[in-house]
């Protein structure tokens, strides 16, 4: 699959990701790929998140790709369990998730920005432990503050998912020198080709220049 076969979900965490970040490079980088906005950043509400998620995917047009940070991770997993209707699970080809926040120990995030996160409050504790309905990659930081490995480690066993660990690389976002994250930009390519019978030869980093 090329990236111009595929809906790419821009899905950010707390806080969204700013102008520095790799997931806003690739957005304006790649054609297809759009941002699911949410109403708060700062106080988010998993219901609210969940809905905005599924209501992106119902609105794509093509098979549609995940590409998700941090808590948006875990509004990502949540999205795609499954609600007894299935509706918004059949045109998801694949979620690309990175650095999951684990909200089960939100208490012991830095502060951002001068935020806290109440995770249970917000609904995003307890973090869903179910496979995943889709092929997806979990990629891990080895310090993350976010979330521990071993916790990272249990996240991608439990969603059926392949787990690429990236050493130490904190949150894997602007603040830890992952502005561009060209290796991130070729992991997102390798897991492209892999869905399904129809990938392409091209290398993502070539698409949509």
């Amino acid at each position: 699959m090329r990236t111009g076969e595929a809906d790419i979900l821009i899905v950010p965490g707390w806080s969204s990701s700013g102008e520095e970040h790799w997931q806003t490079r690739w957005e304006r980088r790649l054609k297809t790929a759009r941002r699911v906005e949410q109403a708060d950043w700062f106080a988010p509400d998993k219901a609210a998140w969940i809905a905005r998620i599924r209501h992106e995917i119902a609105a794509s047009t093509r098979p549609v790709v995940i590409v998700a940070h941090s808590l948006g991770v875990i509004a990502t997993v949540a999205a795609l369990m499954d609600d007894g209707t299935r509706t918004h699970r059949a045109s998801v080809a694949g979620a690309f998730l990175v650095a999951p926040a684990d909200a089960d120990h939100a208490s012991e995030w830095p502060v951002t920005e001068g935020y806290t996160l109440d995770a249970a409050q917000s609904g995003f504790s307890p973090v869903p432990c179910e496979k995943l309905p889709c092929p997806s990659v979990l990629v891990a930081s080895a310090n993350d503050p976010y979330c521990r490995l071993d916790r990272a480690q249990a996240f991608a066993a439990s969603w059926g998912s392949k787990l690429l660990e990236a050493g130490d690389c904190e949150h894997i976002n602007a603040g830890s020198g992952h502005g561009p994250w060209p290796e991130g930009l070729l992991q997102l390519g390798s897991f492209l080709r892999s869905l399904g019978p129809n990938a392409a030869s091209g290398d993502v980093t070539r698409q949509n220049e």
